[in-house]
């Protein structure tokens, strides 16, 4: 027999967010694959327009670090079981948990001189340097960051881009309430 307690309120809210955070993670995927159909129209390997990062800072400015942590994992795990491999999958992850740390940081900490464009910039930029990192780990090859001065101008590029669709998302989603 199911016994109904006083608490389900809670319950409903623990499940509403769960719901929520499940829909942002596909979200992610989803911008993650049609990502990978949109040429870049530079002859840059590498270069990409980070579009997953969106969902990662609505998820940072709503809810925190840990949910934002959730979605880039589960989403560099699922893409990369579609077809990124495990060095997709190394690389995805540690630009991922870099960019959400640092993006997270400069969100709740320091939001009074970063605005949502500051912080998917800076996010960007550490996406960059954290895949960097990780290919200097695999290959023990310190040379591959002679390839940070491209990253850090197309960080900057992407980043903007992101960031001016992440601060109309943001706005567009307060005034609806989903998230509360």
């Amino acid at each position: 027999m199911i016994q109904f307690r006083q608490d389900t309120g809670v319950m409903m809210k623990n499940v509403r967010h769960m719901v929520m955070l499940a829909l942002l993670i596909s979200q992610a995927l989803v911008l993650s694959f049609l990502e990978s159909w949109i040429p870049v129209p530079v002859a840059i390997p590498g270069v990409k327009l980070g579009l997953a990062n969106i969902i990662s800072i609505v998820a940072i400015s709503f809810w925190g670090y840990v949910d934002a942590l959730i979605i880039v994992t589960l989403r560099c795990a699922l893409s990369s079981m579609v077809g990124g491999g495990m060095t997709g999958f190394v690389f995805s992850l540690a630009g991922g948990i870099l960019s959400a740390t640092i993006m997270t940081v400069l969100y709740k900490r320091f939001s009074k001189y970063f605005s949502i464009l500051g912080v998917s910039i800076a996010g960007s930029i550490m996406h960059n340097v954290g895949q960097l990192a990780a290919a200097a780990l695999i290959m023990k090859e310190l040379s591959v960051f002679s390839y940070l001065p491209v990253l850090l101008v197309s960080g900057i590029i992407m980043g903007c881009f992101v960031g001016f669709c992440s601060n109309f998302l943001i706005k567009a989603l307060y005034k609806t309430n989903v998230f509360f």
